[in-house]
């Protein structure tokens, strides 16, 4: 039995222009959901803080701006166009100087802050 997913886009997502729409930064906003997989876009700028995600992989694609990736042994830089992902389990932060455009990619109900919480813990399931 087919059963019809509420948020189906009758068009392309300009992922661009949807950042845009974003009052604050740090704020990730749904645009698509595949599956049981959401695709959040986010501004960044300055550092994080450091997380894991023990039960998924979350994929980060730079739309605008570079972002950085620091993991406990090493950071990873990712340009405009370039997507890296980071294995489930591996405490990391992101950050950016000047401000970055990101789509990330993660399973419905993850938290940006993973298991530590705390104040810069946004909201989950909000779509722009």
């Amino acid at each position: 039995m087919f059963e019809s997913n509420q948020h189906i886009q009758p068009h392309p997502v300009n992922l661009n222009q949807k950042a845009s729409m974003i009052d604050s930064q740090w704020s990730p906003r749904i645009v698509a959901q595949m599956n049981d997989y959401q695709f959040k876009v986010v501004r960044i700028e300055g550092e994080f803080i450091w997380h894991a995600h023990p039960e998924t992989d979350e994929a980060f694609l730079v739309i605008e701006g570079t972002l950085r990736i620091d993991q406990p042994q090493r950071s990873v830089h990712v340009a405009p166009g370039e997507l890296f992902v980071v294995p489930r389990g591996v405490l990391h932060r992101t950050a950016a100087e000047g401000e970055a455009k990101l789509l990330m990619i993660e399973p419905c109900g993850v938290l940006n802050t993973g298991h530590e919480g705390g104040e810069r813990t946004a909201p989950n399931d909000l779509w722009i």
